[in-house]
């Protein structure tokens, strides 16, 4: 479970019914004053029960109440230090900011999706991410629009590595490629929402083939997530002139670097033979 209240609430937030969404906009909104109020002035102020306060907790992956309210508080104390660290009194770029403020918000922004994001990966999953890879004949990588250049990105990583690896980010040549999979490979479905129809229907044509698949995703209770084998999640909070294009994009291709170097690691002597070989090969066309 992540222990980042804001990115759990935006994980999910599509998944709540009307009065749970109601009370999370509402902690998204004031988190200091819910920090200080107790379960039921927090029922009173978003005009809910108790009760409906308590499923929202639940629904967000924390026991309780007062479990949830002290992960905010421990969030806020964290975002606090970074805030002055970077030199920002508030993470979202305002219309009026300077380019100074907008510079230090943006890598304020960022900086915190890769850190929530390495905090709360499931390791023992992405280890087995890692084992499923290194014995593929083949891997095929699902993306569209940013997710399609991280995808991309893998790509160029694992093909000098040494493997047979193809993004996809066309969907009829993702769909026929996924169709001609078997057990011998893997299929790795990128999404920030894991709602991409183009992206959810690769990963079940490959599922479907006998492929293992991946989904690397901001929702764990997404559709993309339900229908892949294993799941690494990326914890990015949307802000206002940062759409999902551009803030998962940086969570997505730290996923890919964790995702790529322990393989490296594993397979170190192969993978650090064939790097080198690749370099070369494009030694000559660099200018000195």
């Amino acid at each position: 479970m992540s222990n980042s209240v804001v990115t759990a609430i935006h994980q999910r937030l599509s998944t709540l019914t009307p009065t749970e969404r109601r009370v999370a906009e509402y902690v998204l909104a004031q988190p200091q004053v819910v920090v200080d109020a107790s379960i039921t002035q927090l029922a009173g102020s978003c005009k809910a029960s108790v009760a409906s306060v308590a499923r929202f907790t639940n629904s967000i992956g924390f026991a309780g109440y007062p479990e949830m309210r002290m992960a905010l508080a421990a969030e806020l104390s964290r975002s606090d230090s970074e805030r002055e660290r970077f030199q920002v009194s508030g993470g979202d770029v305002d219309r009026d900011d300077d380019a100074v403020t907008t510079v230090r918000k943006i890598a304020f922004s960022e900086a915190a999706a890769i850190e929530r994001t390495a905090r709360q990966l499931d390791i023992d999953e992405l280890e087995r991410c890692v084992a499923a890879l290194r014995g593929a004949r083949r891997i095929d990588i699902y993306g569209t629009a940013s997710s399609g250049l991280a995808a991309l990105d893998l790509e160029q990583k694992l093909h000098r590595a040494g493997f047979w690896a193809q993004a996809r980010t066309d969907l009829h040549l993702a769909l026929t490629g996924a169709a001609l999979l078997d057990g011998r490979d893997v299929a790795i479905a990128i999404s920030h929402s894991g709602r991409t129809l183009e992206i959810v229907q690769s990963a079940q044509t490959a599922a479907k083939a006998g492929a293992a698949t991946i989904a690397i995703t901001n929702n764990p209770r997404s559709p993309l997530a339900q229908v892949c084998d294993l799941v690494l999640v990326t914890a990015v909070s949307e802000s206002t002139f940062r759409s999902g294009a551009m803030a998962s994009r940086i969570a997505q291709l730290a996923v890919l670097d964790f995702l790529f170097t322990r393989i490296a690691q594993v397979e170190y002597d192969t993978i650090s033979d064939n790097l080198q070989r690749t370099f070369h090969a494009v030694t000559d066309h660099r200018i000195d």
